[in-house]
């Protein structure tokens, strides 16, 4: 698609993507386990250390996967939407 179209639709795309991530609850971001919770709040400084350096072991490697995949996805962005 070329032209005028073709501009509409990503923007609509973009507008639509824009919609979905504001209508998401904020709840949906804050989920805690009751069980880590529970285990976090009885147990010593040592433990809660440990917990939270496997929180961020965790959490690193899918930041890095979205983030390559968004660079990936910048850098491809004229070759669908064109202007």
């Amino acid at each position: 698609m070329s032209g005028k179209n073709g501009f509409g639709i990503c923007l609509i795309g973009r507008m639509a993507a824009l919609l979905a991530v504001l209508w998401m609850p904020a709840s949906a971001f804050a989920q805690n386990c009751a069980l880590c919770y529970t285990q976090a709040a009885g147990s010593g400084a040592r433990i809660i250390q440990a917990l939270r350096g496997g929180i961020l072991i965790l959490v690193i490697p899918p930041m890095l996967i979205c983030t390559a995949l968004n660079i990936m996805a910048y850098r491809k962005r004229n070759q669908f939407c064109e202007k």
